[in-house]
């Protein structure tokens, strides 16, 4: 097993406690001190925070945009996700409203390699399932992070020699502040208090930052502190799936509305509303010491740490007839009364029903995730052409989910249950056939209890070359030794979580004083409020969380496994600068050569033995890279890049063995594939920037990807006698042998062709006269295209259409106004509609997709400034109260999956700065 957890780092608080040690010895004056590097200088104004982002992207040989400074200081971002959206080709996805991973040029979190102050590295955290649960992927979880602690964020979109392998996106490069950045002594400090219209909560967010160099400024160290308390409230809808008449046995034959029994006739799953509450507080830390001990040498040691700890409360509704078998007393049961087929669809939108179970569950979890980061880097230069530069650094991330559990209450066999959604779809009408809010008569069915850790890791060490041979010409070259390691560790309680206690008068009927009210306040829906258990009272009742008899808690095979990957790298690259005639032209060219060799763990299911299995495998990339500019007219540049690239495959694609888990109406077995071979291709890059005016700027880039190969999942629901596994493995679960299962296999696909556009403008309207001057506009479009060849189960030719998470259709615009005292901005942010499954899993969608529905969110943003060290500030985030998720199922019918809001927020804060 993985046990690189074992390793103690240095840990980041002792880096942090030796700065603010030195950051309190006396402060020389300092006339003269260490120069500002602009490439991290935090600039006031947001007109100048633009140029230096224009500077950056000017002067890089590739496709590069940036945010710097203010730029993120002085939007409304709760966190780095949010900040990355206004990059053209940038978009998010949120988690309780929150921004958490991004997408470049269509391509999802998995293809988006970050590095913090240069290394990579990888956070993940916990969320509902309808967000995905816990983040056992390669996606980044920006969230981890607050904003306040970066002072730089990159977006590199072409390739190039020296920067590491391992994104089709793009390479993020986050960095924070270090002290040689400021001169002389430098304070700043910020303090908002939030406000979430929905929650009605008011939250606190502070940052502060102190900074000094001295000894003639060869000598500095930096601290800087963020940290926020944040509530939220969601509220929405969930159909879990729409499943056809004939599924998990079919309906009741004695059902008088025979229609819905149909194999082409779809009804939801569990339809349900949801009601759920975000408790989470963030705290980060970077420090830096920084030291010149002469001319020509420097060396930086930076640590990074950050935690988010967050608790959060679900409570549903729902009938659970409909997605449960004759074995667990579900749908074969339920008779169909009345109901109505949309013809376009095949949707039973309305239905009454006899013998249906109804169910409310209350599910409580406690996690957090501790990121830590320590780097040392260093840079020689041994004369005026050649310089080395090294880098030694470790990063962990640690996510740890003790708790997370769900009780659950039901009430059986009801007569008189309908659904309708023939209104509003992510609001349909539901009248349960009792009264939801009466707190009597409910049986206690379900505890269930899980327990979760996911463990990154990476210990880094590089050292480069930068050799100037001649005026015109630069040979770069360096090795890379890189040591990653995942392991995901889950349990769940040893007892079939069906089996629960008896209260005291010796029956399972939960007691009134152990249920509570839920109430929807966001939105309007129908029912508006219900009864749920109070899971407090009846965990503290029964001691669920003992961890003895039958709450013990056993390791749960399908979660638990590991990936070791050790990769070698060595890169040359050229750089050259020339005329061609009267044309400056510069670029890059060079090779990149990596091997990999993974270990992958998993625990497989053979002949019915939970068995580990380690398959170990190792592949190699050589990768190209050519990178040309050319000022074919004063500020004119048209830019050219080709490269070959690789992702390596998913993490979870990675298992050895097949596992099956079933969790209640939810039934999978789930098989992982170590042999996949990495993400490749082929990509091409062509733009033309025009610099008209000072921190101004047009822009237009095409580009393509040829994506020689993919990893697709494929799933299939089919009965698990049909597996070939012993059906006491089924049995074991509760369930039969005949019972529907979701079987999920990863392969290598063709792959295929993603191509697209994107086009900025920045122009800040300095031609107008007096304060009009002070307006100024940031607009930016990207459109996206590909084709991916999916495949059936069987391995056939299935749809052949967009890669999941791409939006075709994305856009940013902002209105600023930069004054003396007064400043404002308004930013609109789009994406369009994408796909997040391919194909789709019920029968009857097997030849369909599920997908999300693109959202605009509208933010604003005023500051004052008091006087030179002082600013007050108001911001709101989400005006029009969009919802954060509309999923759906079917490209044509767009059946509605999950729906949910989390309201409006706006905080109002002072900075002060020294």
């Amino acid at each position: 097993m993985h046990t690189r957890s074992n390793r103690r780092k240095t840990p980041v608080t002792l880096l942090a406690a030796s700065i603010g040690l030195a950051l309190h010895a006396p402060v020389f004056a300092q006339e003269t001190g260490q120069a500002v590097e602009l490439d991290t200088i935090v600039v006031t104004g947001y007109r100048a925070s633009l140029e230096r982002a224009i500077d950056i992207k000017r002067g890089e040989a590739g496709v590069v945009d940036a945010i710097v400074a203010e730029d993120v200081g002085k939007f409304p971002d709760l966190n780095l996700a949010e900040s990355l959206q206004r990059i053209p080709g940038v978009v998010i996805t949120r988690d309780a409203g929150e921004g958490r991973n991004i997408s470049v040029r269509g391509l999802g979190p998995d293809f988006t390699r970050v590095r913090i102050n240069g290394m990579e590295a990888l956070t993940t955290v916990g969320s509902t399932d309808q967000n995905g649960g816990t983040n056992r992927t390669r996606g980044f979880d920006f969230n981890v992070f607050a904003s306040d602690l970066f002072s730089q964020m990159i977006v590199r979109k072409t390739a190039q020699a020296d920067v590491e392998e391992g994104s089709l996106g793009a390479t993020v490069d986050l960095v924070t502040a270090r002290p040689f950045d400021y001169s002389g002594f430098t304070v700043a400090a910020s303090a908002q208090a939030s406000y979430n219209d929905m929650s009605g909560d008011a939250t606190p967010r502070v940052a502060g930052l102190i900074a000094n160099t001295w000894a003639d400024g060869r000598f500095g160290a930096l601290l800087s502190v963020a940290h926020t308390k944040r509530k939220a409230l969601e509220q929405g809808t969930g159909t879990g799936r729409w499943a056809n008449g004939t599924s998990n046995g079919g309906f009741n034959p004695a059902s008088t509305f025979t229609d819905a029994m149909s194999a082409d006739v779809f009804h939801p799953r569990f339809p349900r509303y949801t009601w759920m509450e975000h408790d989470q507080d963030r705290t980060g830390v970077t420090a830096s010491l920084q030291f010149k001990p002469g001319d020509n040498t420097q060396f930086s040691l930076d640590g990074l740490y950050s935690k988010i700890d967050a608790t959060r409360r679900e409570h549903y509704i729902e009938a659970i007839s409909f997605s449960r078998s004759a074995s667990q007393g579900g749908k074969p049961e339920t008779i169909v009364r009345d109901g109505y087929i949309d013809p376009a669809t095949g949707a039973l939108l309305y239905g009454r029903f006899d013998d249906v179970d109804v169910r409310a569950e209350h599910r409580y979890d406690e996690w957090d995730t501790v990121f830590k980061q320590v780097s040392l880097s260093g840079e020689h230069e041994f004369s005026d052409s050649f310089k080395l530069t090294g880098k030694l650094g470790t990063s962990s991330s640690r996510h740890d989910n003790p708790v997370q559990a769900t009780i659950m209450m039901d009430k059986l066999n009801v007569d008189g249950y309908s659904y309708d959604y023939r209104g509003d779809k992510w609001a349909p009408v539901i009248d349960y056939g009792i009264d939801p809010t009466d707190p009597e008569g409910w049986t206690l069915s379900t505890i269930r209890m899980r327990a979760n850790k996911v463990e990154n890791d990476f210990d880094v060490g590089q050292l480069d070359f930068n050799w100037s041979i001649s005026p015109g010409f630069r040979l770069k070259g360096g090795v890379l030794a890189k040591d990653y390691g995942f392991e995901s560790m889950e349990w769940r309680r040893t007892a079939t979580e069906t089996i629960v206690p008896a209260f005291s008068d010796g029956t399972r009927i939960v007691p009134v004083d152990m249920v509570q009210m839920a109430r929807l306040s966001g939105m309007s829906g129908s029912p508006g409020q219900w009864v749920g258990p109070d899971f407090d009272a009846i965990a503290d009742h029964f001691d669920i969380f003992s961890g003895d008899g039958t709450f013990a808690l056993s390791p749960y095979a399908a979660s638990n496994r590991s990936v070791e990957e050790k990769d070698r790298g060595a890169y040359l690259m050229g750089e050259f600068s020339t005329d061609l005639g009267n044309i400056p032209f510069s670029g890059n060219f060079g090779v990149r050569y990596v091997k990999t060799k993974q270990a992958s763990t998993g625990i497989a299911t053979i002949a019915g033995t939970p068995t580990p299995l380690t398959v170990s495998r190792e592949y190699s990339d050589t990768l190209p890279s050519l990178n040309l500019v050319a000022e074919v007219a004063p500020d004119l540049l048209v830019r050219f890049g080709a490269a070959k690239v690789m992702s390596r495959p998913g993490l979870g694609s990675l298992t050895p063995g097949v596992t099956v888990s079933v969790s209640g109406g939810s039934r999978n077995v789930t098989g992982g594939n170590p042999g996949l071979d990495p993400i490749r291709a082929e990509t091409y890059d062509l733009s033309a920037e025009w610099y008209f005016q000072d921190s101004a700027m047009l822009s237009l880039g095409l580009f393509y990807k040829d994506i020689e190969s993919f990893v697709q999942t494929t799933r299939e629901v089919r009965p698990f006698y049909t597996s070939g596994l012993p059906a006491s493995v089924a049995e074991g679960f509760g369930v039969s042998a005949n019972d529907d299962f979701v079987f999920s296999v990863p392969v290598n696909t063709p792959g295929g062709p993603l191509k697209g556009v994107e086009a900025n403008f920045i122009q800040p309207f300095t031609f107008l006269p007096g304060n009009w001057a002070n307006l100024g506009v940031q607009l930016n479009y990207t459109f996206v295209d590909s084709k991916i060849q999916y495949l059936t189960s069987s391995g056939a030719a299935s749809l052949r259409t967009d890669l999941t998470g791409l939006s075709r259709h994305s856009w940013n615009a902002t209105l600023f106004y930069e004054g003396q005292t007064f400043s404002g901005r308004v930013s609109a942010t789009n994406r369009d509609n994408y796909l997040i499954q391919v194909p789709g899993t019920e029968q009857g969608f097997t030849s369909d997709v599920h997908g999300q529905n693109g959202i605009t969110y509208v933010d604003a943003s005023l500051r004052y400034k008091v006087s030179e060290q002082i600013e007050l500030s108001l911001e709101g985030i989400n005006l029009t109260n969009e919802p954060s998720l509309q999923s759906w199922v079917g490209a044509a019918s767009q059946l509605p999956l999950d729906y949910s809001l989390t309201g409006r927020q706006y905080l109002m804060g002072i900075r002060y700065k020294f």
